[in-house]
């Protein structure tokens, strides 16, 4: 069966050539062209995954990200121009899950898809135990997180950070180590993606007392506190 993807780009004749190669992939993939309708596309349809580039017209895509995320955890791959940087950090911290500098080949794009998809579903083989840290009730079939009960909504990427932490609680999970399993990729020396992750993490869950959850280990990693 086809997985369900919507690009969100202006460029009709770019969206034309990655829907063919995509379904060659085995993706079916909409396309539409404007962020004034974007959000309503998103929301009135069952997408497996977002692809979103920034500039567009009406609303950017910063505002269709913010509107999604208020309603939809939909997983997001957000398209910023190569180097910059501060855009691909505003991007996550809005919620995004993973984001690819243009120009890119389709091959990469491709690959980052498939990444992000992995992270989304739960393998019928994996441990689908509850994960209980303090107050933090993580359920893997369901991807769904609570803290004292109360609903916590979590990205794709955030789950599975979390969900790696909770599961290594009271040690420390090599900061390398989690970009390949959160990110699906190697740490490179300035990305700083794991960190914006991490701290939209700390945010959704609060502080125990006035201390972070999770710890910061400086050039090792991040340790969740039991």
């Amino acid at each position: 069966m086809d997985i369900k993807l919507l690009l969100i780009d202006d460029d009709v004749e770019l969206c034309s050539m990655l829907q063919s190669y995509l379904a060659q992939e085995g993706f079916s993939a909409d396309a539409i062209h404007s962020g004034t309708d974007a959000v309503d596309k998103v929301l009135s349809s069952n997408y497996e995954l977002i692809v979103l580039d920034l500039m567009l017209p009406g609303l950017s895509g910063f505002e269709v990200l913010k509107l999604i995320r208020e309603t939809s955890s939909v997983p997001v791959l957000m398209l910023t121009a190569r180097g910059e940087d501060v855009d691909s950090v505003v991007g996550l911290e809005l919620g995004a899950d993973d984001y690819l500098a243009k120009p890119y080949s389709p091959r990469v794009l491709i690959a980052h898809i498939r990444a992000i998809l992995r992270r989304s579903y739960t393998d019928e083989n994996d441990d689908n135990v509850q994960l209980t840290v303090g107050d933090i009730d993580l359920y893997p079939q369901s991807r769904t997180v609570y803290r004292e009960k109360d609903p916590v909504p979590l990205t794709s990427t955030e789950f599975t950070i979390l969900e790696t932490l909770m599961k290594n609680a009271g040690s420390v999970v090599n900061k390398h180590e989690l970009s390949e399993i959160a990110l699906g990729r190697k740490l490179a020396h300035f990305d700083r993606s794991l960190d914006v992750h991490i701290s939209n993490v700390r945010k959704k869950l609060g502080y125990i007392s006035e201390d972070n959850r999770i710890r910061t280990i400086r050039n090792v990693g991040y340790l969740l506190s039991k």
